[in-house]
């Protein structure tokens, strides 16, 4: 039997996703949490196979960051990314951080259960929508190169600066102000030893954050 912690602070989706996992016999969803430090305190409790975890996660602890605490909590855990986001710099941080799986929330049902099986089973399960030379590219590239040191925010800034956006367009984009992606860009100017937009944008496209 698969022990399942649902992390997700939207409770239509977890309700959704339980109905669906309660489908399957070998599967039990032993609990429910809605941001990062209820899926630690729930993930300690309990103690489940699998938590199912999504990145955009509210109360200050983003789904990388949970995910990492409660590894550190219980080495054994497996951990699958369950989200909307199908961008690069989502995918390299989850392979970054060790995560197991890596699903999109409009995947079909038998996909989902699919991954859980194939994780539970100490197999990693990545469907990214990527080809397979694209996918084994970022394994390979783990750990290597600067792109590890910024945060998930600081490489999605990045990313929407190649794109062409404004500070003020990057903030309405990620709900901040104009003057704290300001300084977010300041933090990775020197985090990369970097002296201009130019190479900030040169290191975007070259580490394949768009």
């Amino acid at each position: 039997m698969m022990k399942v912690l649902l992390v997700d602070d939207h409770v239509l989706i977890r309700k959704g996703i339980v109905l669906l996992l309660n489908n399957y016999l070998d599967i039990e969803v032993v609990g429910e949490a809605g941001d990062g430090e209820e899926a630690i305190g729930l993930a300690i409790q309990l103690e489940p196979d699998i938590v199912l975890m999504d990145i955009s996660i509210p109360n200050g602890l983003d789904g990388f960051t949970a995910a990492q605490e409660i590894r550190k909590q219980l080495s054994d855990v497996k951990i699958i990314m369950l989200t909307m986001h199908n961008q690069i710099v989502y995918i390299q941080k989850a392979i970054e951080i060790e995560a197991n799986g890596y699903i999109l929330k409009n995947s079909e049902g038998g996909k989902l259960y699919k991954a859980l099986k194939t994780v539970y089973n100490g197999k990693v399960f990545y469907d990214v929508g990527l080809p397979p030379e694209q996918l084994e590219k970022l394994f390979r590239q783990k750990g290597k190169g600067k792109q590890g040191l910024l945060t998930v925010r600081e490489q999605e800034i990045v990313r929407l600066t190649v794109l062409g956006y404004t500070n003020v367009q990057i903030g309405e984009r990620l709900f901040i102000s104009s003057k704290t992606v300001e300084n977010h860009k300041s933090n990775i100017m020197q985090k990369l030893e970097l002296g201009s937009k130019a190479e900030l944008i040169q290191y975007g496209l070259t580490n394949s954050l768009v």
